[in-house]
């Protein structure tokens, strides 16, 4: 008789008739493994790139006076290149935020400095955004009374504090409820917000034909009016006439038009396959849009509104773009009402984004060591790490209350995380470039050969333009530099010395992700979610997770994988009923489960994750797929056995799966 083959028994599992008997199995479940689209991933970043459109010209002209659109084209412009930045760090670390590029490059205490500056940036995001959406809100409210003959003026920075606050409840609500129900949020926001661009630039464009306009002037020292507080420590020196330091002011207070790229590398780990090209598609999508958008909206507005009535628009200043457009009052005060209802939408999607990078850059601490595990366990009922959110939630609705709805307090506090964490994150994959040399997926462009060396011309260009604007900004934003100093100062000592606790519990602290343990009483694609034709991947060893790589690469996106490990029970154990999940999701489990989701992590596959108890191996993985309608099975090297011996056993174990009815 010859023997049986690993097609054999799989073609005997197809034909086999389901197991009747129930096998009680734990379903283990990570919010983490829920890819999203590139649209969906674009949504999120553009939530916050995007809407930097609706309060950074005001914040800008206020600084450096008429010549500030083109400051922001420069700023938008040169966002491409902090892209690709960010598009490198992402191909060599799925999980490539700041903290591990920086620690990777240059030490875990820098890391820990950078993204304290970071956290500062994310904290000051959400209440940026929101706070702008209620003045938005509040002027439209005061235009609606002021036309009616009412007369009545609500408070600004009050309806804006409320407003804020409301915006950052909600999306804490969604964000606990997981990455998919927010993302797909923010989708819906962008695609009203692309109808109000559109209509926007088309009403613009006309109004400039019918009545004609006036450009910027040259953004050229003598054409920049610094504001009061503009120069900071600058004030009353040499160093603003100079032409070079003129240009970098103004570019240091417009550099907050491109906040929100960390968020890229944020959802990179989040995004499906193809991972790489799918980032790259994202990027693309997220520049064209912030670029044509945030810059087109403040060539408008100096365009357009009249010099003396514009300053009074610097908080709302697409508002104030939407009452001097060409055509009847009624007309115009109608789409006022529609831009600030897809601004709230934006300006909320931001505090969304806000929460998501947040999350995810203190989940790569907590995952380091750097904070305490407990910090990253998961919702019982929703998998996320809401601990996380209610901290950064809490921090944000402390800054809303603080900040009294002052707009540009918080952009001129906000700028100081945005530049120094894109000025370390360029540096750091500088760094890498000389310290590990090897393949990439994707280069930041202009690398010049010399003999086997290689010069990065383009990103030691791009990282020192980021961090000649950081120096820039820490002299002439004095807010900025105080409380930016003053928080990542205090966020370095409570990560230096949580780590520092950490370390004496566990001094052999491993990264293990954290998950949910659902027990279920059957074996079945519907307890499961699967559908029939699935490919089953049994795992054990943690360090030959070989076969999962290609299972996930060779399985057609339509299929469904799911990776399953048996756990042998001995003694009175075999009766798997009665033990509790902790039994049989142990300490290994979990480092294999982690290790597994970090292979689908980088294919951007989901995966069903499953332990089913069992006194053989085999027995376990033919009942359970034959139970699943499972069509292939992925199985691993053996140190122990040939693959022929695998096939000769998983064949036995098929032909021998108990079909008698349950308690026969």
């Amino acid at each position: 008789m010859p023997m049986p083959t690993l097609s054999s028994a799989i073609t005997a599992l197809e034909t086999a008739p389901p197991a009747a008997r129930r096998v009680p199995v734990i379903v283990v479940t990570t919010v983490l493994l829920s890819f999203i689209s590139f649209w969906r991933a674009s949504a999120i970043v553009l939530s916050d790139l995007g809407s930097t459109a609706y309060y950074i010209g005001g914040i800008a002209e206020h600084a450096i006076g008429r010549a500030a659109p083109w400051f922001i084209l420069g700023v938008m412009t040169f966002s491409y290149a902090v892209r690709a930045v960010y598009i490198e760090s992402s191909t060599m670390f799925v999980r490539g935020g700041v903290y591990r590029v920086v620690k990777e490059a240059m030490g875990g205490h820098l890391a820990k400095l950078t993204v304290s500056a970071l956290l500062f940036d994310y904290v000051l995001t959400g209440p940026i955004s929101g706070v702008s959406a209620g003045q938005y809100v509040a002027g439209l409210i005061n235009a609606l009374t002021h036309a009616s003959g009412i007369g009545m003026r609500i408070p600004e920075n009050l309806t804006a504090v409320v407003v804020a606050s409301v915006i950052t409840v909600y999306f804490w609500w969604r964000n606990t409820r997981g990455l998919h129900e927010s993302s797909g949020d923010a989708l819906r926001i962008m695609q009203l917000t692309t109808v109000m661009v559109v209509a926007l630039v088309t009403w613009c464009g006309l109004t400039l034909l019918l009545r004609g306009g006036h450009w910027p002037p040259a953004p050229v020292p003598s054409n920049l009016t610094f504001s009061n507080d503009a120069l900071g420590w600058l004030q009353g020196t040499i160093w603003p006439g100079f032409t070079a330091i003129a240009i970098l002011v103004g570019f240091g207070h417009s550099i907050l038009a491109m906040s929100g790229e960390e968020s890229l590398a944020q959802v990179y780990r989040e995004i499906e396959r193809p991972k790489v090209r799918n980032l790259k598609r994202a990027g693309l999508v997220i520049f064209v849009y912030s670029l044509v958008f945030t810059t087109l909206v403040s060539f408008f507005a100096v365009a357009i509104i009249p010099d003396a009535v514009r300053p009074q628009y610097f908080d709302n200043l697409i508002s104030g773009l939407a009452m001097h457009l060409a055509g009847p009052e009624w007309l115009r005060l109608g789409f006022q009402i529609f831009v600030v209802l897809v601004g709230m939408l934006i300006l909320a999607g931001a505090v969304n984004t806000s929460i998501v990078g947040s999350n995810g850059v203190l989940n790569r601490l907590s995952e380091d060591g750097v904070l305490p595990a407990w910090f990253r366990r998961p919702h019982r009922r929703y998998g996320t790490s809401y601990r996380l959110i209610n901290t950064v939630t809490g921090l944000q609705l402390a800054t809303i209350v603080l900040s009294q709805g002052n707009v540009y307090l918080l952009g001129e506090a906000y700028a100081f995380g945005v530049v120094w964490s894109f000025a370390f994150k360029a540096l750091a994959v500088l760094v890498l470039r000389f310290t590990e040399p090897g393949h990439r997926e994707w280069r930041v462009p202009l690398n010049l050969k010399v003999g086997s060396v290689e010069l990065p011309i383009g990103l030691a260009f791009i990282a020192a333009a980021l961090f000649a604007a950081a120096g820039i900004n820490l002299l002439t934003k004095q807010v900025a530099t105080l409380s930016g100093l003053l928080f990542t100062g205090c966020f370095y000592v409570v990560f230096a010395l949580s780590e520092r606790a950490n370390h004496k519990r566990h001094p052999h602290h491993q990264h293990v992700d954290e998950f949910q343990l659902l027990p279920a009483s059957d074996v079945s694609a519907g307890e499961l979610g699967v559908r029939a034709g699935n490919t089953l991947v049994p795992v054990r060893d943690y360090n030959t997770l070989r076969h999962l790589d290609r299972a996930l690469d060779d399985t057609p996106s339509d299929r469904d994988v799911v990776v399953m490990t048996a756990r042998l029970l001995k003694g009175t154990e075999s009766n798997a009923a009665r033990l509790e999940p902790g039994e049989l999701f142990t300490d290994y489990e979990q480092l294999l489960f982690t290790k597994v989701v970090g292979v689908a992590e980088r294919h951007g596959r989901s995966v069903t994750l499953l332990i089913v108890p069992s006194v053989n191996v085999f027995d376990a993985i033919a009942q359970t797929a034959a139970r699943l309608g499972s069509t292939s099975i992925v199985m691993g090297e053996s140190n122990r056995m040939t693959s022929g011996e695998q096939a000769r056993r998983l064949h036995k174990a098929t032909h021998g799966i108990d079909t008698r009815p349950q308690g026969a």
